[in-house]
């Protein structure tokens, strides 16, 4: 596994934090956990941005999101008595099954700008011009 996908994973689990956090903080109400959702929400921001360097922008953002909403909805069910209805367990399986899908099959990197062919071609025409 390449340190792009430890930092998506490491941002998903943060962003199950700062999901949890905000229900803590009563709406930015309570300081404590205000903090605590606020640092969750930069560093898992930070490192979604570090993962996004290789991965591709769709994988990335998707796993983000899916690891944020399963890890969310189950500390939901633990932690604030919701639902754990078979349906809901089911889907959100199917979110689990989308999230290694999209490891394996969604593609290892994304080719920096710089190194494209458009790239190439905007540094050309920079280049080139008076």
């Amino acid at each position: 596994m390449t340190m792009a996908w430890v930092y998506l994973i490491l941002a998903g689990l943060l962003e199950i934090g700062w999901a949890i956090g905000m229900k803590y903080s009563q709406g930015f109400t309570k300081p404590l956990p205000t903090l605590f959702t606020l640092a969750t929400m930069v560093v898992s921001f930070a490192l979604l941005a570090l993962a996004l360097r290789t991965i591709p922008v769709g994988t990335g953002y998707a796993v983000w999101t899916g690891i944020g909403a399963i890890g969310t909805a189950i500390l939901g069910m633990a932690l604030f008595h919701e639902s754990t209805s078979p349906a809901r367990v089911f889907f959100l399986a199917l979110i689990l099954v989308g999230i290694v899908g999209l490891k394996f099959f969604g593609g290892s990197h994304a080719e920096p700008a710089e190194n494209s062919k458009a790239g190439a071609l905007q540094e050309l025409d920079a280049e080139q011009a008076p």
